[in-house]
């Protein structure tokens, strides 16, 4: 099947980035693309000033038009993130709607994104946000698709997990930087996918240089034998890629490290 990761330009109009990302779903669909992806928080510029501003209730007005364009395309769409508000508490939220306009899961991002690398770059989700408490997978015709944001990829154990319950494709809206990016981005990736003898895919903004928190962009899609398969540059577009699940079989049985695993020695399980 085909996937399509729209790397939307996100900018401080609501309303715009909304009609934008809409167009790009519909331009996706029209080329064949059966699952489509969004950035993270793609309904508004990144950063704590900014979540409770644009925060909305779920069901509300992004989550409405993201059903909408996925029943009128009669595709599956990962509509990135954005800031949820529910019961005084803000989250970074990622909505799945499928064909007939349903949504399929909610995913809250688990793992703040709360780091301090000394001369370059601090941050601290924390400040705004509260966390996530659930794995969040769905099903579709082709396949179980696991859910994560951002810096979820970092936790191993979280896609080991998705790995276990089944899922073949992993699909993480995110927003690297330019100090974490360049280092960590396509190289993260590449072990989720190589670990779990999975496919990845990662969906960033497109870098704007004005804005307060600039992303890394290079939306990417990584195969099971952990190439990159997709990968976009820093400004708006849309990748392609046709996910080939035969090929995840025949990796799994050239190396098959999920039954070869020492389940009397270790295990990762959901608490």
């Amino acid at each position: 099947f085909r996937l399509a990761l729209v790397q939307l330009h996100v900018s401080a109009a609501k309303a715009d980035n909304l009609k934008r990302a809409c167009g790009l779903v519909r331009e996706a669909s029209a080329k064949g693309a059966k699952v489509v992806a969004l950035p993270e928080c793609f309904n508004s510029p990144y950063g704590t000033q900014f979540f409770k501003e644009y925060a909305e209730k779920i069901p509300g007005e992004s989550t409405q038009k993201l059903s909408e364009v996925a029943k009128e395309c009669s595709i599956y769409l990962i509509g990135g993130s954005i800031p949820e508000e529910d019961g005084g508490k803000l989250y970074n939220t990622c909505t799945v709607f499928g064909p007939d306009g349903a949504m399929l899961a909610k995913h809250r991002k688990v793992h703040l994104f709360d780091i301090n690398v000394p001369g370059k770059i601090q941050f601290k989700e924390s400040e705004t946000l509260s966390p996530g408490n659930s794995f969040s997978m769905f099903d579709t015709p082709y396949c179980k698709v696991g859910l994560g944001i951002c810096y979820d990829i970092r936790f191993a154990e979280m896609a080991q997990i998705y790995g276990q319950k089944g899922c073949q494709l992993l699909i993480y809206p995110g927003a690297f930087n330019l100090t974490t990016g360049p280092a960590h981005w396509e190289l993260l990736q590449r072990g989720r996918a190589v670990d779990n003898q999975v496919y990845v895919a990662t969906i960033s903004p497109a870098r704007d240089e004005k804005a307060s928190y600039v992303a890394w962009g290079h939306s990417t899609v990584v195969n099971p034998w952990g190439e990159v398969i997709a990968k976009a540059g820093a400004e708006e577009t849309v990748v392609y890629t046709d996910i080939d699940l035969k090929k995840l079989a025949e990796i799994r049985q050239q190396i098959p490290i999920l039954s070869q695993k020492r389940h009397d020695l270790y295990g990762v399980e959901i608490k």
